[in-house]
């Protein structure tokens, strides 16, 4: 993490990423997009949102202070007042421009009971410090193994993952179901945490899975970067790779080298 000595000095001559996203029904989703983008603008933010019937998705950046403000605007909006979003720091905005997109998915997925608003509550979660814990001591509070379930794409796994986590061979988020499948009967007896950036890929895979008959699995909150965040990299291995110029994260939430993917 972030040293504390100097941090807020250290910041103020940096540039504040978020990356944020919230389940809510958005009934008008058409109108929403352009007053995003036109307070977004006024706010001389880069990055993209992205507007759903189902939510919202945000990766923006720029000076802390239009940043927080843009936040405090947004969150003036009831259905967005619950809106967290997960920091990095930066010495240059990483986003090229301003890209607002009207979406059918916060995370393309297509399956059923796999949002919130579908199945009417959340899929289980585990806090980055717990699952620290767990990750330390070799198994959970009932002694059950944790296995680690990535569910980024294989570019992504490649700039670094959990420590023995279980790895996909998808390029996209929709091969999950597919690709999991004959790894079912081995993990029965596990607890699954499942995993991605910033938690929107993990969440819509954890209540899928619940919905398709998995009762032991969990979902990590707010993803790798509220871990890198919360607790640091306690068995992690590597980076977190992003979708933006700074292309992957250290644990202390800094741009690493880059690697062959």
């Amino acid at each position: 993490m972030i040293p504390c000595v100097g941090r807020r000095d250290y910041n103020r001559r940096m540039i504040l990423n978020i990356a944020a996203y919230i389940f809510v029904p958005i009934d008008d989703a058409d109108a929403l997009a352009p007053r995003l983008r036109e307070r977004a603008e006024a706010d001389g933010l880069r990055g993209s949102i992205l507007v759903t019937p189902e939510g919202l998705n945000l990766f923006l950046a720029a000076t802390e202070a239009p940043v927080r403000d843009f936040l405090a605007w947004l969150r003036t909006d009831a259905r967005f007042a619950g809106l967290h979003a997960k920091e990095s720091w930066s010495e240059a905005v990483p986003f090229a421009r301003l890209k607002v997109k009207r979406k059918a998915e916060i995370i393309s997925f297509r399956r059923e009971h796999a949002s919130p608003l579908e199945v009417g509550q959340r899929a289980p979660t585990v806090a980055p410090q717990t699952l620290a814990r767990w990750l330390a001591q070799g198994h959970d509070d009932a002694g059950k193994q944790v296995v680690m379930l990535d569910t980024r794409n294989q570019q992504e796994v490649a700039y670094g993952t959990f420590t023995g986590a279980l790895t996909l061979p998808i390029d996209k988020f929709t091969d999950l179901p597919a690709a999991l499948a004959p790894h079912r009967d081995r993990l029965r007896d596990t607890t699954v945490v499942s995993f991605c950036t910033g938690g929107v890929r993990c969440e819509k895979a954890a209540l899928w899975l619940q919905q398709d008959g998995w009762d032991n699995l969990l979902q990590l909150d707010d993803g790798i970067l509220g871990y890198f965040e919360q607790v640091g990299g306690v068995g992690y291995d590597g980076g977190c790779f992003v979708f933006d110029e700074r292309i992957a994260l250290d644990s202390t939430l800094r741009p690493m080298q880059a690697v062959q993917a």
